[in-house]
């Protein structure tokens, strides 16, 4: 078997372009990840050809050799014996790849790099507050009755589940800018007082900001003659985000000048007053404004254009996946959940992945090769529980017209869920799973969307392999 395996990459290795091609590598879960000198070297067919090789796709700078969870650690070793490379860090490839990268490139990098590390945080709280809204919402259930309301000994059961739930979006500058500053350079410690410092409980509620303001209690500081509102950021993306840069390339450049032997009483005190002034003054009511528009026009195209903005979104997201920029609105649906309660952008993405691994579903019963049956199967289930990768990459983009039928059934599911204005409260588990994300008086027509993602894609990929070999 050991030999069989050595075998196996050392064809992965040709395929690649060779050793000498090889910049540097390393794996996550699934893939092998390479920065490759020349990707025009690259023999995908032949590569793609290997029976353990489920698919490969180049983005961000790396080039990625999906293989499989378990058996990737095993292929990866055996790599480095092969070629002599160092075991190289993910951080070690991010920062290859990053040179390869256009400026645009790089932001969509940067955002990528600061949200997926506080991912497995927002998802959790997404899937107990849809616990949370199981117990609590009426209706579901009992008729005008929530299981509360009929069963009053889960009340307080449900507060609890509630508050562990809630905890995440409360304090959601404090995970950012932990991430952001760690991201920037800086110390992620400063990063987590930073964010929790823009929610202090001293501070005006940002949730509260828009009925102090009509009521004119605003409180503020007098600052030497001028007033600086006394507000929170709770469920604000941009303001947490500019300040950690700021803070993070203040260390830094504290950290140059100041000698080893005051940078303990320096660093982090001056690093630390010098942005929260900068926040409270002028970071966080410009972003602040920036942020509440973004969002006005998010939700003004969907209460005003709601099919057309469902069908551009879930004809577009898949494509953005392939490009990477699909992280960009990872922070568009927090800031729409922190600033409205709700997004209702994430509901597509789940139908979009749905709709991926129908299409991948579909592949199994129109081919007769036995590999791809396999892929097809496994890497649907995948798609439906969330991780699309295997399906997209593996089966639907090879092929092509299976992508093509997943985003055209992604698209008339996102136009029925959009016009019935479906919301989801958090961002969960994006396949099938992510109906407990769903406000529950949503669940029927969220439930629609879902048939359509599942039916749509498997028919029009059936009927259009049937046409192919016709």
């Amino acid at each position: 078997m050991a030999t069989v395996e050595r075998k196996t990459v050392e064809q992965i290795v040709e395929a690649i372009g060779g050793g000498e091609n090889i910049a540097s590598a390393t794996h996550c879960v699934t893939r092998l990840r390479f920065v490759l000198h020349d990707e025009g070297k690259v023999n995908k067919e032949q590569l793609e050809g290997l029976e353990i090789v489920k698919g490969t796709f180049s983005t961000n700078g790396q080039y990625q050799v999906i293989i499989g969870q378990g058996l990737v650690d095993k292929v990866y070793r055996e790599l480095v014996k092969i070629t002599g490379i160092g075991e190289s860090s993910k951080e070690d490839i991010k920062a290859a790849a990053e040179k390869k990268l256009n400026p645009l490139q790089r932001a969509i990098k940067t955002l990528a790099d600061i949200f997926i590390p506080i991912l497995p945080a927002i998802v959790t709280a997404g899937l107990l507050m849809g616990i949370n809204n199981i117990l609590t919402g009426a209706g579901i259930f009992y008729d005008e009755q929530s299981i509360i309301d009929v069963h009053t000994q889960w009340a307080d059961f449900a507060s609890i589940i509630h508050l562990i739930a809630n905890t995440a979006f409360v304090f959601l500058p404090g995970l950012i800018g932990w991430s952001a500053v760690k991201k920037f350079g800086g110390n992620p410690l400063l990063g987590i007082v930073l964010g929790l410092m823009l929610v202090h409980p001293d501070l005006l509620n940002a949730w509260a900001y828009g009925a102090a303001k009509e009521a004119g209690t605003i409180p503020y500081w007098n600052l030497f003659g001028l007033d600086i509102a006394k507000v929170g950021y709770q469920g604000q993306v941009l303001p947490i985000l500019f300040a950690s840069y700021v803070l993070a390339k203040l260390e830094i450049a504290l950290r140059k000048r100041i000698p080893d032997a005051f940078q303990l009483l320096l660093v982090a005190p001056i690093a630390l007053l010098v942005t929260g002034f900068l926040a409270f003054i002028i970071i966080g009511p410009v972003t602040f404004a920036i942020g509440n528009a973004i969002t006005s026009l998010f939700v003004g195209v969907f209460d005003n254009f709601a099919v057309i903005g469902g069908l551009l979104y879930g004809l577009i997201y898949a494509p953005l996946v392939i490009t990477g920029m699909h992280h960009t609105f990872l922070a568009v649906d927090i800031q729409l959940i922190g600033t409205t309660g709700a997004t209702f952008l994430w509901p597509i993405l789940a139908l979009s992945n749905i709709a991926q691994g129908s299409a991948a579903l579909a592949m199994m019963f129109a081919t007769k090769d036995e590999k791809l049956k396999g892929l097809s199967l496994t890497s649907s289930v995948s798609a439906y529980l969330g991780i699309t990768e295997p399906a997209m990459f593996g089966v639907n983009l090879r092929y092509k017209y299976p992508f093509i039928c997943a985003i055209i059934g992604s698209g008339i599911a996102a136009v029925v869920i959009t016009v019935n204005k479906v919301l989801a409260f958090s961002i969960g588990v994006g396949g099938l799973p992510g109906i407990f994300s769903i406000f529950p008086e949503k669940w029927l027509p969220f439930f629609f969307g879902m048939l359509i993602a599942v039916i749509v894609p498997f028919v029009l990929t059936l009927t259009v392999a049937k046409i192919k070999k016709a």
